[in-house]
């Protein structure tokens, strides 16, 4: 083969490679569902709750920029798991105008809840447009408590003797988390919801020593093989996906979210996970 015809196929080849990641991309893996499961060590964690499944699900991001007849479709196969708790973390739609909620209510038709309970925290988009619309954000929340998610602001709550603690959004104007985590008890099992990581850094969590449920990154949802991703919004680039260790009793795990607010991924595949409880 001579150089010109061997530049010629090299070009095809590299062209056709770069149509095949790009349809990947675009039509296969944002639907690729993937069912993380994981072992959730907690203090003080009742016998009665051992082997329990506790199931996260976040940002489905109801709305009009990729087919939400996948949430539904991705719902009924969670539901057929049986999960004992379930928790969402945020970013229920990505609000533009009132015909999300109509599609937010079509989607949680086919809510995937928890034999003994079922909890969530507001994202930022749950909050409209600049993350300061309080009317938006009452409307996702009788949406959600019409389909049994009860909605955590600020404040805690227990089912079946596991305590939650659900943080609201860290950049809406109703972030107040030293309410959420006042009085804690440190003799009784917890797990703390907060949509956004970054809020692991701040000084508001007054000796809190359990798990942290995050979304909001979307693991960056395009992600190089071998690097980081790209962009990632949050200020500290370790809070990308996955569990992370934070060293002082703390384990933040960050859900690679369910739903997306463009239409592409790339080594980030949408993620349910299912926690098995067990005492630490």
């Amino acid at each position: 083969m001579n150089r010109k015809a061997f530049l010629k196929k090299s070009m095809y080849s590299v062209l056709g490679l770069s149509l095949f990641t790009g349809f990947y991309s675009w039509q296969l893996e944002p639907f690729w569902l993937e069912f993380v499961k994981l072992k959730m060590p907690i203090k003080n964690l009742p016998e009665n709750l051992v082997g329990k499944k506790l199931m996260q699900i976040s940002d489905i991001h109801v709305g009009n920029r990729f087919d939400y007849n996948y949430l539904i479709d991705s719902f009924k196969k969670a539901q057929k798991l049986n999960p004992d708790f379930v928790v969402y973390t945020g970013d229920f739609i990505d609000y533009e105008s009132e015909e999300q909620f109509t599609q937010l209510s079509t989607v949680l038709k086919h809510v995937v809840t928890g034999k003994f309970g079922t909890v969530g925290v507001l994202g930022n988009h749950d909050y409209g447009k600049e993350w300061s619309q309080e009317e938006v954000a009452q409307n996702v929340i009788s949406i959600l408590k019409e389909h049994k998610i009860d909605v955590l602001r600020n404040s805690k709550t227990s089912y079946q003797g596991l305590n939650f603690i659900g943080i609201d959004d860290y950049w809406s104007f109703n972030f107040k988390p030293k309410e959420a985590t006042k009085n804690l008890d440190v003799n009784k099992p917890y797990v703390a919801l907060c949509h956004n990581p970054d809020v692991c850094d701040l000084d508001v969590w007054n000796g809190y020593n359990s798990w942290i449920l995050s979304g909001h990154t979307h693991g960056g949802q395009v992600k190089p093989p071998f690097l980081p991703p790209p962009i990632l919004p949050v200020e500290n680039k370790r809070y990308s996906s996955g569990k992370i260790d934070l060293e002082d009793g703390r384990t933040l795990y960050i859900n690679r979210a369910l739903g997306c607010l463009r239409q592409v991924r790339f080594n980030v595949r949408p993620e349910i996970t299912i926690f098995e409880l067990e005492q630490a």
